[in-house]
Order: structure tokens, then sequence, then C-alpha cells
């Protein structure tokens, strides 16, 4: 992959920007989602400038338990998982957002470079800035990247004592193939020394797992909807907010919650060859969010070739957070 943009943002900083979502793919990948019986749309796309911050604000609503039981995991346990981590040349964040989560762990990790990685291209650069401003000795190096796509990092990415940190439980919103398939590329990317740190979201029942999806405020809603205006600016598109509902499900034989947006009558939008009729409460598929038992997860690692596998769990065993060595 060529590298698009290259920006300097202090004396140990640079950002990468290798990633454009304003490009004939990214509208391709829209038309050819929406074209489906079951309408979707790529859950990155959710991620533009305003998404970022739409989620950020959704960690902070009460329903929404996995940011906070994963940091209580990390409280209670920070000095075995760094123990269990080791030695830390390169910490590469993978959907870094706005750096936070990774930056409560400098203290106890000490990463002697950091590469803070996500597809929110602009949101990031400013998370970079703020961080180096905050860490003027760390070596960052920021990369705007769609990961689920390619873990090409540029050159100046330490290759040694790599730690991939992947939080949250982002790795839910892949099924459990592209799961797989995302691990055994982490795995191929640690390099010698490598290992991998990461949040999990485990099995629990509707009653818990749907407001956390669909919360009282209505941040979640906003943040769906969002991506009928980021798909209008990337494709020309005519999707008109009021015309949808925000709706989250969670589906038992899948073990996922399911995020979608709802018809609220017969319409037409328009798509760059041509239209799509949507009928009153046919949906548009925009997430999933798998929950695993964490023996399922740690049989994925195994199988992805990591080893040496470690767990830890929050005071109501709702979240996971695991550790392996590549």
């Amino acid at each position: 992959m060529s590298l698009l943009q290259q920006s300097p943002l202090g004396t140990r900083s640079a950002f990468y920007q290798l990633h454009s979502e304003s490009t004939s793919d990214s509208k391709q990948e829209l038309v050819s989602g929406l074209r489906r019986a079951q309408a979707e749309i790529n859950p990155k796309f959710l991620y533009d400038a305003l998404g970022s911050c739409l989620f950020d604000a959704i960690t902070q609503v009460p329903e929404y338990y996995p940011t906070r039981c994963e940091r209580e995991i990390f409280d209670m346990h920070g000095e075995e998982i760094a123990k269990s981590v080791g030695r830390v040349q390169t910490m590469i964040d993978l959907g870094a957002a706005d750096c936070v989560k990774a930056q409560r762990l400098f203290d106890r990790l000490q990463p002697e470079q950091y590469v803070p990685v996500d597809i929110s291209v602009d949101y990031l650069k400013t998370s970079v800035m703020r961080v180096a401003a905050l860490y003027p000795e760390l070596d960052i190096v920021g990369v705007g990247i769609d990961f689920f796509q390619t873990l090409a990092l540029p050159k100046q990415v330490r290759p040694d004592e790599r730690l991939f940190f992947y939080p949250g439980s982002s790795i839910g919103n892949l099924n459990v193939a592209q799961a797989h398939d995302m691990l055994k590329r982490i795995h191929d990317a640690c390099g010698p020394g490598g290992k991998l740190l990461l949040g999990v979201d485990r099995v629990k029942s509707a009653a818990i797992l749907e407001p956390a999806y669909d919360d009282a405020l209505g941040v979640t809603a906003a943040f769906n909807l969002n991506v009928l205006r980021h798909a209008n600016r990337l494709m020309g598109s005519n999707f008109d907010i009021q015309d949808w509902a925000h709706r989250a499900v969670f589906n038992t034989t899948e073990s996922r919650i399911e995020m979608h947006l709802e018809a609220l009558h017969r319409l037409k939008v328009k798509l760059p060859d041509g239209e799509r009729v949507f009928e009153q409460g046919e949906t548009i598929h925009t997430e999933s969010s798998y929950k695993y038992q964490p023996e399922h997860f740690a049989r994925m690692l195994r199988e992805a070739g990591f080893k040496q596998i470690s767990h830890w769990t929050d005071s109501k065993e709702w979240f996971s957070v695991f550790a392996a060595v590549a």
C-alpha cells in the first residue's frame, strides 16, 4: 500500500495516512452492501469524525458496560497483566480512537514507541497531537489505515517486542471466521517477541446486552443514524435520517448483538447506479457485536498460533481481557 500522506507532529511524532475514505472502492463497497437482499453497511463507515465522537460518548452512558468492565480489569489486575506482557518496545493500538485506553497503560507497560492505528484519520490525528503534547519523549507513529483490510505498517514501526493492543471487544465486530483471520494476521505481524493484549465481551442475557446498544438517552441511535450521513457524503446518496429508526437485538443463535436501521415507511434511496426501494420495516444491518465464552475465545487464539494464553475478568464476569504470546 502506498503512502498517501506523512505529517510531522513534533520532534518525536509523525502521522502516516494510508487510508482515504473518498475512494471509488469505498463507494463501490457501500453500493454493493446496500444492493444485497439484506442491505448492509460495513461498520467501519460508522467511524467518521462525528461517529468517533459519538462512540466516545456511548462509552459514558450507564447502559454501556464494556468500557467500565475492561477498565476495572486493568485496575484490578494491572500489575499481573504487565508482568504477563513483559517488556514492550512497540505498542500498536488497533482502533485507537482517542488513545485514552492505551494511555492508561503507559506507566505500567513503559512502551518505547506508541503506534495508534485507526480508520478515522482526522480524529486520530487530533488524538495523536494530544498524546504527543503529554508525552514529548515518547516515539509516536500515528497510522491512518483500514486495519480490517491490512496490517502493513510503515517501516518506522519498530519490528521487535511488539505488543498489539486491541481493546474494547472491537474484535466482536467481526464474524467468527473474520475474527480468526484477524487473529492470524495479528499473530503474523507480531514479529520477534511479539504479544497480543485484547478485550473480549462475554455472553450474557439480552436484558443486559440490548440496553447497552440502545441506551435511553439515544446516543447509540445517533451513532447508528450518522452512518447514513456519512454514506451520503461518500456516494452522493439521499438518505434522510428522519426516515429511519435505530434497532438493536440480541441474536441468540449467532451469539451476537445486531444493530439495524429500520425504514419507517416505504421510500426510495438514490444510489450512484440507480436507486433502491426500501419497504416499511425493511432494515439495513450496520453492525454486529459477537459475544464469546472465554474457553471458546482461548481456543480461537490457539488456533491462530498464539500460546501462553492468560485471562482476567471483572467482578461481574461480564468481560474478559486476554494476553497471549505469538
